[in-house]
């Protein structure tokens, strides 16, 4: 049973690269020495779709688990200039510096992101002894290609297999000319080049001119701790990560790395929007962090 009054929530400020950033700290058992920092993609910040980041804190907390939330430069009541998330590396170090400062006890951290703040930690996650793990819901590996082919597989599909469309062409409603244009452009797009792979044998530090599917799989290669992935069943940004692994032996053989977890959630939609899948991955994500050895 956890002890409630020792969960507590705790505004800190906290400097990277000459510009303050706004976190919220949210203590828990004051012995714990794993925490969990959320890392927010942009453009969003640390309360999260739904209130899902600041939701999730909480029962982080109640779990026995601190965690922090924090807004990047540029973002919610940080300041700085707006920034990518390829470009946030030095503001999860500084919010990782802040976080075991302002709890003791902490020695690690899992970072915990959804689409490209979970890119942006799987980016982050292997240069830094202090991180012992990943939770990454829904990662953000955009391409045109895969994109496209995504579309094509996942929209097209079910639109040929949809009562709506059929109406709409039985009753002269449907726009052929409009249709036959954006289907020819994501053709096009979907037989666009394949980029050559590329290994950790190969590359000696990793390439930030590399795409997103390359870059995150050669970070995660070099990130030798527990990763749970959780993908959305309805969502285009999962169906193109599901995409990528298949047309990719190479991940293929990280997905099945024994460090490696997956869990692929029907039912809900990108953001987790209903109380309850929100609830369901905040189980999920507890269970996981407790498990993970430190």
């Amino acid at each position: 049973m956890i002890d409630k009054k020792n969960t507590h929530e705790t505004a800190v400020m906290f400097e990277c690269q000459g510009d303050d950033l706004l976190g919220i700290i949210h203590h828990a058992d004051p012995s714990a020495t794993i925490g969990v920092l959320v890392v927010v993609g942009g453009p969003q910040y640390r309360v999260g779709s739904h209130r899902q980041f600041i939701l999730l804190a909480r029962q982080l907390a109640e779990q026995g688990i601190p965690a922090m939330r924090f807004d990047v430069r540029g973002m919610g009541d940080s300041e700085g200039d707006p920034r990518g998330f390829e470009q946030i590396e030095p503001d999860i170090r500084a919010a990782i510096d802040c976080f075991l400062a302002s709890c003791p006890s902490l020695r690690h951290v899992v970072l915990w992101g959804l689409c490209d703040g979970a890119s942006a930690a799987s980016f982050y996650a292997y240069q830094d002894q202090r991180v012992k793990g990943l939770v990454l819901l829904n990662p953000w590996v955009f391409t045109e290609q895969g994109a496209a082919k995504t579309y094509l597989k996942n929209y097209y599909l079910q639109r040929l297999l949809s009562k709506d469309f059929w109406n709409k062409i039985l009753s002269f409603k449907f726009d052929y000319a409009g249709s036959a244009a954006s289907l020819w452009r994501m053709l096009k797009q979907a037989g666009g080049a394949t980029e050559t792979p590329q290994t950790a044998n190969t590359v000696a530090k990793i390439d930030e001119t590399l795409s997103l599917p390359i870059k995150m799989r050669e970070c995660l290669r070099r990130f030798p701790h527990p990763v749970l992935f959780i993908l959305s069943g309805r969502d285009l940004t999962a169906d193109e990560f599901r995409n990528t692994i298949k047309s990719d032996a190479e991940w293929q053989q990280l997905m099945a790395a024994p460090q490696i977890s997956r869990y692929d959630f029907a039912e809900a939609d990108h953001t987790f929007s209903s109380a309850q899948w929100r609830e369901h991955v905040a189980q999920k994500s507890v269970l996981y962090i407790q498990s993970i050895p430190v």
